[in-house]
């Protein structure tokens, strides 16, 4: 076929063969590699990772808006917008109206930010607020939830107060019982709801939420602060405040994924 065309029109039907083949070696590159989909997708281009929002503090039994202001303190150094949630009745009434209120300031912060999703820290009892707003829908605005020493699971203290003197354990105190009705419907399903990315930091010296290990949380990351820093001692009433503490959560707030922090960790975090 090409032996009758002069050699200018042969070179020039060559060049074009030349051009359809890299064209159609194009399209099936398109059609065989597939696309991706659920979990292998989420991963190659989780936008929200990229693009963290407003952080939403939630501090615990007693509402102390001051003990999670020094945190919040430090994530605005860091550009961070950093709100420390108020929550009713001083944090001692149903945890139900603290979730509520948690709610209303994540709209809040997202209606005034423009953000896509929020940041939530929950200090406590307000670890178990965090998860209750999370269960009532919150966790589709959220990309990252972390908890600080909270009593997922109860404590042995509200037991002994529950038992002891009943009328000194108000609601949130019942609600924090090992026997919490409002614990078991919580944990009865799945622990973390699909949406954010949930981490669970406690301290092994903790003798508010006993016994300490009622801070873990199925499917979160889990970290002690003894598996950062071994000789750590921070107390319950210590970790917002504490530098290496501190430091896991601006590191589990950064962007992309939270991170496994180890021994290797610990200088580092400790200089702040």
């Amino acid at each position: 076929m090409l032996a009758g065309l002069s050699p200018a029109r042969r070179r020039l039907v060559v060049a074009l063969l030349a051009v359809l083949v890299v064209a159609a070696a194009g399209i099936a590159a398109v059609l065989v590699v597939p696309r991706l989909t659920g979990p292998e997708a989420d991963r190659t281009a989780p936008a929200a990772e990229q693009t963290p929002g407003p952080v939403l503090l939630v501090p615990g039994y007693g509402g102390s808006t001051g003990s999670l202001q020094v945190l919040a303190d430090r994530l605005t150094a860091t550009g961070r917008d950093a709100t420390v949630v108020a929550v009713p009745d001083g944090g001692t009434g149903d945890m139900t109206a603290s979730a509520e209120a948690l709610g209303t300031a994540v709209d809040d912060a997202l209606a005034r930010t423009g953000a896509g999703s929020v940041d939530v820290v929950g200090y406590s009892a307000g670890g178990v607020i965090a998860r209750l707003w999370a269960a009532d829908g919150g966790a589709d605005q959220a990309r990252r939830v972390v908890t600080l020493g909270s009593p997922h699971h109860g404590t042995t203290l509200a037991d002994l107060a529950a038992g002891v003197l009943p009328a000194e354990c108000p609601q949130a105190c019942q609600q924090l019982t090992t026997t919490s009705d409002l614990l078991a419907g919580l944990n009865a399903g799945d622990e973390t709801p699909e949406g954010p990315d949930w981490v669970s930091v406690w301290t092994t010296a903790d003798q508010t939420v006993t016994p300490p290990d009622s801070a873990e949380l199925a499917g979160a990351l889990d970290l002690t602060v003894q598996s950062v820093c071994a000789d750590s001692r921070v107390t319950h009433g210590q970790l917002p405040t504490d530098a290496v503490v501190q430091g896991i959560v601006l590191a589990q707030l950064a962007t992309g994924p939270p991170v496994p922090l180890g021994p290797g960790d610990c200088a580092r975090l400790r200089q702040g």
